[in-house]
């Protein structure tokens, strides 16, 4: 045991002497390449002077990195993210200027921009150099990772047999891109669990690992997005979440899930349906997420950030990552580069004329960077610390593929950069889990998938809220006015109202009522009348409003309207004077056949809601490419029905039972829920026998007739030297 332990010391002494010396070397090339910056005094030294002073000061900058880095990151927590990548390279060339003014050895000097740029070079170096003594070595590899978890002030846990979870959500990616990924060899780790080659096909001959994880596909509910989706995961219910963003009429409030504060009440409401605290609540940690699940441990939690107190601050989980200064480099580099990816991108895209393209300006380049590159670090760090704490489970979301599936298209080589990068992610987190105090059950999902098509204003030159306006007979902008749907609008509010409207009297008649809140969510929109206290009804919206519902309903661009009707309770609207009760839905689906299986049930659930707007607004679906027309700026949307956005994936290692029984089909965010927390029993208590199967009058209850887990083999999933290099 002793000798074991001098034995690692030796070893990390070693490594750390060794990247000293390269550090030393690192700042003698610098120094004689950059002109700014010199370790020899102006009256010149000896070889050996300036040796020891380069060896002093990369000691004094290792030193400096060590100690106060992690402190200056900590009192930066107050900086939005954003800034704090930019201030990164300053604080480290500030390290540098500090540890040349304390060398005793001489008179280094270095200009203010160059010491930026020689800190960034020797941090990375040193990063690289440890990085690669310690591939071989497991003890300091795991060692090097876990440091996460000890600066939470958490010692190592004791192995246990009992597997833990880690679920990753990669959000929007939607089934069949996945597959399209693996069969591109875009994703060789997904491919690998799947028994694929690299390149996606099948593997040749029997010497070729088996499948360790099976992949299958889910529907959403009708609001395809992740404040539904995630709700119902972690918290099992996303009862009234009608879309992305909605109006309240009680309250006069406008929710919209990724705002701090709608999380924060969702996730309250969600608490007082279920009575329970969530898929997290036993030893879990929520990460990157917009629910927190319940968990005990939260970093990047929209529903923590809301909230003051010790530890529950969503910035705290910068803390951890960016308190080694090498990590922080490193991620503001990738950062930039990001940027300037997400610019060349655009130019290109606008130089070739693209088509369907959104305008990606302004603030966006610097967005997508903070989801691709800061948000995945980050998330993934802190993934990592949980694995090496021994955590029961862990959910993390990687946001990545999503924003820029938004902005490109879900099927763009934009998109596809990101799903290889996903992919190494998922490696990592493999890797990782080998050297973890438990074995561990990496479950991969996703939230939504995304449907590609243009916009509704590009195609038709207007918004949803120009046409609502425009059939309730209120001024809309002139642009919107010159458009033909526009000025279909305009001739059937003078056909109910059977007189004519005067340009000049329509814009200057003064309005008496509130005019209606139009809401979209990709592809979904809502509109509300605030003024009316309840949810009106389609005799009450035509009585007030003749033109309205015939004009959305026979507009191209829009698949199918939702209404509340005294006489039938519910009934969907369609072109051509298509009027269809709810409870008719499966006998005739009307405008919601180009929808899919699932879509009347989708619809009728969403009527029961209580928050559910006075019109639902699905837009227009073409089955044949699979595309929407999206209400937002967004040539990738989710949010509605249409297209993969209503089928994302769930990747489960084959030792958790199969997540439903063969044959059925797994709906609804809710089900995945309760298929995880079943998971999560197994894992605790894993069966040694193989229950008997259930009893006929229980094979239609959820999970019933299903396979019991086999009991778990003590380790981390099956992986190769290959993907333990990559990591690395």
């Amino acid at each position: 045991m002793g000798r074991g332990r001098w034995r690692r010391v030796a070893s990390q002494v070693g490594r750390s002497v060794a990247v000293w010396a390269v550090s030393t070397v690192t700042m003698l090339v610098l120094a004689g390449i950059l002109p700014d910056f010199q370790l020899q005094s102006p009256d010149g030294d000896s070889a050996t002077t300036i040796a020891v002073t380069a060896a002093l000061g990369a000691g004094a900058f290792g030193v400096l990195s060590a100690v106060v880095w992690p402190l200056l990151v900590r009192l930066l927590l107050l900086v939005p993210a954003l800034v704090l990548g930019l201030l990164v390279f300053f604080l480290n060339g500030s390290l540098l200027l500090l540890a040349l003014r304390l060398n005793p050895a001489g008179r280094p000097e270095a200009a203010p921009e160059t010491a930026v740029i020689v800190a960034a070079v020797m941090s990375a170096v040193a990063s690289a150099t440890g990085a690669a003594l310690a591939v071989r070595d497991d003890d300091a590899y795991r060692s090097r990772l876990h440091r996460l978890a000890l600066r939470r002030g958490r010692t190592l846990p004791p192995c246990s047999t009992t597997p833990g979870t880690a679920v990753i959500q990669l959000d929007g990616v939607g089934h069949d891109v996945l597959r399209d990924a693996v069969e591109l060899g875009l994703m060789p780790t997904v491919a690998r669990w799947l028994g694929a080659g690299p390149d996606g096909a099948a593997p040749p001959g029997p010497a070729t690992a088996p499948p360790t994880h099976r992949l299958t596909s889910w529907r959403t509910d009708w609001s395809s997005q992740t404040g539904a989706s995630q709700l119902g995961i972690l918290h099992g219910t996303n009862h009234d979440v009608p879309a992305f963003r909605w109006y309240e009429k009680d309250t006069g409030e406008v929710m919209v899930c990724n705002r701090p504060t709608s999380a924060v009440e969702l996730q309250r409401r969600a608490v007082a349906r279920t009575g329970h605290g969530g898929l997290l609540a036993d030893d879990g940690a929520s990460r990157g997420n917009l629910f927190s699940g319940g968990a005990g441990e939260s970093a990047l939690v929209l529903s923590v950030s809301a909230r003051r107190g010790p530890g529950t601050r969503s910035r705290a989980g910068y803390f951890a990552y960016f308190s080694d200064p090498a990590n922080a480099v490193r991620t503001a580099l990738s950062f930039i580069a990001e940027t300037g990816r997400e610019i060349g991108q655009s130019l290109h895209a606008r130089l070739r004329g693209q088509r369907p393209r959104v305008s990606r300006g302004g603030l966006y380049p610097l967005i997508r960077a903070f989801a691709t590159v800061v948000e995945r670090d980050v998330v993934v760090a802190a993934v990592v610390g949980d694995l090496l704490a021994g955590r029961s489970v862990v959910y993390a979301d990687l946001v990545a593929y999503d924003e820029v599936a938004h902005h490109s298209g879900p099927h763009s080589r934009d998109a596809a950069k990101v799903l290889r990068r996903l992919d190494r992610a998922l490696a990592l987190i493999e890797n990782v889990a080998e050297h973890a105090p438990r074995p561990y059950r990496i479950v991969v999902l996703s939230d939504h998938g995304q449907s590609p098509g243009e916009t509704f204003r590009a195609r038709y030159g207007l918004t949803l809220a120009d046409l609502v306006r425009a059939g309730c007979g209120l001024p809309v902008p002139r642009r919107a006015r010159r458009t033909r749907s526009g000025a279909e609008a305009r001739a059937a509010v003078r056909a109910a109202l059977r007189r004519p409207v005067e340009e000049g009297a329509e814009r200057h008649r003064p309005a008496r009522r509130p005019e209606p809140v139009v809401l979209a969510s990709g592809n979904l929109g809502l509109v509300s009348f605030p003024d009316v206290p309840h949810r009106m009804s389609e005799e009450e919206i035509s009585a007030r409003h003749p033109a309205l519902l015939p004009t959305l309903a026979n507009h191209p661009g829009i698949g199918f309207l939702l209404v509340r009707s005294e006489e039938h309770g519910g009934v969907v609207l369609g072109a051509r004077g298509a009027r269809i009760p709810l409870a008719d839905l499966d006998a005739d689906p009307g405008p919601l056949a180009v929808f899919g299986p699932g879509a009347a049930d989708a619809v009728r659930r969403t009527h029961s809601f209580p928050h559910t707007a006075d019109i639902m607004v699905n837009s227009s679906h073409d089955p044949a490419d699979g595309e929407v027309l999206a209400f937002e700026e967004q040539i990738g949307s989710h949010g509605g029905l249409g297209g993969a956005q209503s089928r994302p994936f769930l990747l489960s290692p084959l030792r958790c039972s199969p997540p439903v029984p063969e044959g059925t089909e797994l709906v609804g965010a809710e089900e995945i829920h309760r298929v995880l927390r079943r998971w999560l029993t197994e894992a605790a208590a894993p069966p040694r026998v193989p229950a008997q199967a259930a009893p006929e009058s229980e094979a239609g209850m959820p999970g019933a007739g299903m396979p019991e887990a086999e009991t778990p083999v003590t380790g981390a999933p099956e992986t190769d030297g290959e993907s333990e290099e990559r990591a690395a």
